[in-house]
């Protein structure tokens, strides 16, 4: 056993009791530092351990560092998402819920978790198993015990709705469905099963404060209807914030999303037809928006999609494009965020989304860096290259600020001082 630890702790290139950690010298081409909107030329960036050591065009390299010379590519901070889901994989809902075992669905968030982290993805935000009960937290556990890779994790477990608030929906009264939630109604019904989550290593409790329901479609947008009360909403917040834990609410209607802001939620996810009044109640309060533009693009092209939905989608997405070219006027905070259904990978298009309805690139960048670490309460360790930082490094080849494409190509990833993809 000694033998295998000592082997792993050399291959990992990490120091034995009482050596100094090694020092990494990395030459870059350009450096998007996680926070100034301007590319750094001809920077040195020195890693000691996992933590950063300096950087900037004076860093001297140690005579005994290892470089790495990334002299031809833009380097910047690991990427982080605010809002992913391991357990989904692209396939039909009820398919994953009914028919996969938990075991299967854990194997599976593995690999979505090392496709993210080879992405350029070091930090997430994983916002509920959709019905995976509390998997998520034994995968961000496997990876902080280095069982598998993958970027760290904060998990929101299995997320709360109301009775008659979550898919699956139309099955007969008698016929008992599980649901891809935690139900829960009434100021002492959430507050137990926050409680509940809470005991489960949950980092971030999740709510829909809107959601489909029994009712008229609208032909050319997804509707939703209100879900928790405002006490209902407060009495979540309360409970988590004891352990200053934060509340990211899912949303699509103003109204439910002002409830949700009133009670004090750290983030509205989605959003997609929120008005401008709801945009700067967010930016009084602090309230950071998640808009997830490619989540409801990413199956646009799928042949088989019926053409009642992609005629609803289509309608979605322009109202989405809409809000977040509203959202760019006001001092909204904007997290980046991506609610992808399986193609983790694909994770850096939500950046060419972004930058496509009207955001400057190097802010995208910065959503996705300095914003999103902000959001995570991670601001301290991750998201900005600087003295002190996590060593969570990732680099593109060209310029992602003339051509914001180049961020679907990571080439180099460095998590926590260790590189796992050059």
């Amino acid at each position: 056993m000694v033998i295998r630890i000592l082997a792993a702790v050399l291959l990992m290139g990490l120091p034995l009791a009482g050596q100094k950690p090694p020092v990494t010298a990395i030459r870059c081409g350009q450096l998007f530092d996680g926070k100034t909107l301007s590319l750094k030329q001809n920077v040195i960036v020195l890693v000691e351990g996992n933590r950063i050591k300096d950087a900037g065009a004076s860093a001297s390299i140690p005579a005994d560092a290892k470089v790495i010379d990334l002299s031809d590519s833009t380097v910047l901070p690991g990427l982080v998402d605010a809002h992913t889901h391991t357990f989904l994989h692209g396939i039909d809902y009820e398919t994953a819920l009914l028919k996969k075992s938990l075991q299967y669905r854990a194997i599976w968030a593995t690999v979505a978790a090392r496709n993210m982290l080879m992405a350029g993805f070091t930090s997430i935000r994983d916002l509920e198993t959709e019905g995976a009960e509390y998997g998520d937290v034994a995968v961000r556990d496997a990876i902080n015990d280095g069982l598998i890779i993958g970027p760290r994790m904060q998990c929101a477990t299995r997320a709360l709705s109301i009775t008659g608030g979550y898919s699956p929906y139309g099955y007969a009264p008698h016929v008992q469905i599980p649901k891809g939630v935690q139900i829960a109604d009434g100021v002492d019904g959430v507050r137990k099963a926050v409680r509940e989550q809470l005991s489960n290593g949950a980092d971030v409790i999740k709510i829909y404060i809107d959601h489909r329901r029994r009712g008229a479609q609208d032909p050319d947008r997804l509707t939703a209807w209100p879900t928790f009360s405002f006490e209902e909403v407060k009495a979540i917040v309360e409970e988590a914030s004891q352990v200053g834990v934060k509340v990211a609410a899912h949303v699509y209607n103003s109204a439910p999303a002002q409830t949700a802001i009133r009670a004090g939620v750290a983030s509205l996810e989605h959003g997609m037809y929120l008005d401008e009044t709801t945009f700067r109640m967010m930016a009084s309060k602090g309230v950071y928006w998640v808009p997830t533009l490619m989540a409801y693009v990413q199956f646009m092209d799928d042949a088989g999609m019926d053409p009642k939905r992609k005629r609803i989608m289509a309608g979605t997405t322009a109202q989405h494009r809409e809000a977040f070219q509203r959202a760019l006027k006001t001092p909204v905070k904007i997290a980046f965020g991506t609610d992808l259904d399986g193609r983790h990978g694909n994770a850096g298009q939500e950046l060419v989304w972004m930058v496509r309805y009207g955001m400057p690139p190097l802010e995208a960048l910065r959503s996705a860096t300095s914003v999103a670490a902000e959001l995570l309460g991670w601001h301290d360790r991750i998201g900005t290259i600087e003295p002190g930082k996590l060593a969570d490094i990732i680099a593109v080849r060209g310029n992602p600020q003339q051509d914001i494409s180049t961020m679907t190509g990571v080439h180099f990833v460095m998590k926590d001082g260790i590189v796992y993809k050059h």
